[in-house]
């Protein structure tokens, strides 16, 4: 009698816990429907015990002075079924971009093949000598084994178009303090996220590998203005509070390591356009794109149509304080003098995935990295 008495006993117990686990399930799935706001956050991981924890042995730094790799990149596709969806935007989205699988292989392999990212800072400084402003190259100091690698990213306006066809909205502060991105799915379910875009992305990987940055580089951010700048519409007469929330990005930014470029306020093909028009232009980005990021002495060609140091676009470019400008090739190719810095990039997208796999294939093996999901909207 006694046996059977603790039997129901037990019996009750477990048949309480298994309501409660129901009743928690049914809550947090009519609570999940109810938000429309989505935090993609990765859980914190568990303290370590002092005696559990390990440290990344720094090799030694040794003067490096062989090719600097520089690679550039758009902002990513996160979803493929508005990006590759047969529209009149299909194309250049299968060309020109990369999605968040694809960027997150590379990165892998980068690592892998022991390159390092750094800054453009390190490699050049200015200095005054009797009044003028001269480009000193500085002398790179690296880990044994690693290759230096300069990364940027081109039009991170987050221009309307974008909005539409599978990329965020806007790069904003997390309600942990960190950067992330802003978007709508195709549900039109808003989601925050530190795994949608190369920034957050970039800041997470050096964080958890810290020998794949020198000194806490990430890579550059090359804005155009004539739709703002980060997903801030900071171009529009009514912009202060857009400018004051894209100064505090920034700023976020600069701590963590990213350096900012000019890439143009209008997107223009610097070799095709009128010198006057290069002025208006150039001039136009001085004075609203500027002061929000600071000065930079970076300016990264649109289309990579570039001009050479004798054509008067070039002088021009000079005199608003741009020393080094950054083209688009196949090849690590570095000039410099006194008075500037011309370097090329190698353009890191579809056409380079699918078509042109010759030239990546010294950072990753492009049939590892290629996204199934491409193709499965382009053969719709």
């Amino acid at each position: 009698m006694i046996v059977l008495k603790r039997v129901l006993v037990l019996l009750v117990i477990c048949f309480s816990l298994a309501g409660c686990t129901s009743l928690g399930q049914k809550t947090a799935k009519v609570n999940d429907r109810a938000t429309k706001k989505v935090e993609n956050h990765k859980p914190a991981p568990l303290p370590q015990k002092e005696e559990e924890k390990e440290e990344i042995p720094q090799a030694e730094p040794v003067p490096y002075n062989g090719p600097i790799e520089h690679i550039f990149f758009h902002p990513l596709v996160v979803y493929p079924e508005l990006a590759f969806d047969g529209d009149t935007m299909a194309q250049g989205y299968d060309e020109w971009f990369v999605t968040v699988s694809e960027f997150n292989k590379i990165v892998e392999s980068l690592y892998k093949r022991n390159y390092i990212l750094i800054k453009m800072s390190d490699l050049f400084e200015e200095k005054e000598n009797n009044g003028k402003k001269e480009l000193v190259k500085r002398q790179l100091m690296l880990p044994a084994g690693k290759k230096p690698l300069i990364l940027s990213v081109d039009d991170i306006n987050y221009y309307p178009y974008m909005l539409q066809n599978g990329n965020v909205y806007k790069l904003i502060n997390n309600k942990d303090g960190k950067i992330a991105s802003y978007s709508k799915d195709p549900e039109g379910n808003e989601v925050i996220s530190e795994e949608n875009e190369i920034v957050p992305l970039l800041n997470s990987f050096t964080e958890t590998h810290p020998d794949f940055s020198l000194n806490g580089a990430k890579g550059i951010l090359a804005l155009t203005g004539y739709e703002g700048v980060l997903g801030y519409r900071t171009n529009q007469p009514t912009a202060e509070g857009e400018s004051e929330g894209a100064k505090t990005i920034i700023a976020k930014l600069k701590e963590e390591g990213w350096e900012f470029a000019s890439h143009g306020y209008g997107h223009l093909a610097t070799k095709t356009i009128s010198l006057s028009t290069l002025k208006r232009d150039a001039d136009r980005w001085k004075k609203e794109v500027e002061p929000l990021t600071g000065a930079t002495n970076i300016y990264i060609y649109p289309f990579g149509s570039s001009v050479l140091p004798n054509d008067p676009k070039f002088k021009y470019l000079e005199t608003l304080g741009f020393k080094i400008f950054c083209s688009v090739g196949p090849n690590a190719y570095l000039s410099y003098t006194q008075e500037y810095a011309m370097m090329d990039r190698v353009h890191i997208d579809g056409m380079a995935l699918e078509k042109q796999r010759h030239i990546v294939d010294r950072f990753f093996d492009s049939s590892l990295v290629l996204d199934n999901e491409r193709f499965k909207y382009k053969s719709n």
